[in-house]
């Protein structure tokens, strides 16, 4: 059987935490911030947790079982 390859887009965006969660950035704080508030890009600069129903595929694209 060949290894199992890591996606690469995942990998660039998870990173797993020490007690074995999975952590995540948040969306829309990238580009066209002019139009949001001080506060709603200050609430995005916050790392959250992937939810529980999206951790096994997560989990799969980064090659974890």
């Amino acid at each position: 059987m060949p290894k199992m390859k890591t996606n690469s887009g995942a990998k660039k965006r998870f990173a797993l935490t020490g007690t074995g969660k999975i952590k995540r950035k948040h969306a829309f704080k990238s580009h066209i911030l002019t139009k949001k508030t001080k506060k709603a890009k200050r609430n995005l600069t916050h790392t959250g947790l992937v939810a529980t129903v999206d951790v096994r595929s997560v989990k799969l694209m980064l090659g974890m079982k």
